[in-house]
């Protein structure tokens, strides 16, 4: 059996930084934090067994097989994007797309959507679960929801609220909370300690589940699989129907948010963007 390839999020955070030599920037291109970017280039690095960057005080250097791998990580890439350029179902025309994360699609657009659909007939939509917005551009996406800093989500963006960090477990995880398993999603800047520091918990709390998304977190959480701090805008519906509760009433400012940006010249799109808008004020608690 052929070994498995590394994950294509590591080839990507390490192609874009490659190219900036910057993790900072890397993370603004394709829209995801600076230490997500660093964490992915880090596990690419373990799983080649080799260092593909030299960590500089001001920026990055590659090494030797850094610049061995970067062309042909770069060549693979740009031989799959135009490998799948002309599947995009059935043509453009009428159709528009929304570029978003898996997170957002499924706690906040997914549940109402059917309703707008109805009341929008003939609306062709595409969704993009879009990890990294570089590929969906503003002339290919309508309207984009990006996670990110204020600095990395660039102009033109609105953040969504509520944005705070809340956390949530299903009602039948028994026992004291504190001492369940505790989920936390990598790459933000916000975690258990901040937030054990705002709810005035003196006692050390640390994640011992990590995941790649507040989306994920959520989901665990749902399943009855520990405590999650994550997103209270993708947290509102299942707290709303009961699906999780708050196991404590701390909510931490969040450095990083949801952001929608919308396509000025296309009216759907502005309708579209502030139906996502009001989606997301309507769960504000």
């Amino acid at each position: 059996m052929s070994r498995a390839l590394p994950h294509l999020t590591w080839f990507r955070a390490f192609e874009a930084a490659s190219r900036h030599l910057s993790f900072t920037a890397a993370a603004g291109e394709i829209g995801l934090t600076q230490s997500a970017v660093s964490q992915h280039v880090r596990a690419l690095e373990t799983r080649l067994g080799v260092a593909l960057f030299l960590r500089l005080p001001r920026g990055l250097a590659l090494t030797d097989e850094g610049r061995k791998l970067q062309p042909q990580v770069g060549a693979a890439l740009e031989m799959l994007a135009t490998a799948t350029r002309g599947y995009d179902g059935g043509g453009e025309r009428g159709l528009l797309t929304i570029s978003t994360s898996v997170s957002i699609a499924q706690w906040l657009i997914a549940p109402a959507l059917g309703g707008y659909l109805a009341a929008n007939p003939g609306l062709r939509l595409r969704i993009l679960n879009s990890v990294w917005p570089d590929e969906f551009k503003a002339s290919i996406a309508d309207v984009e929801v990006r996670f990110g800093s204020e600095v990395q989500v660039g102009d033109g963006a609105t953040r969504l609220l509520p944005d705070s960090l809340v956390a949530v477990a299903a009602p039948g995880v028994a026992g004291e909370w504190a001492r369940q398993p505790l989920i936390a999603a990598v790459g933000t800047s916000g975690g258990w300690p901040a937030w054990a520091a705002a709810a005035g918990i003196a006692d050390p709390l640390a994640p011992t589940t990590l995941v790649d998304s507040h989306g994920m977190a959520l989901e665990l959480a749902v399943r009855g699989a520990g405590v999650a701090l994550t997103s209270s805008l993708l947290a509102a519906g299942p707290l709303a129907d009961g699906r999780v509760r708050m196991v404590h009433q701390a909510r931490l400012t969040a450095n990083e948010g949801y952001f929608l940006a919308v396509n000025p010249t296309e009216p759907r799109a502005r309708a579209l963007g502030d139906w996502i808008s009001g989606l997301a004020a309507a769960g504000r608690g």
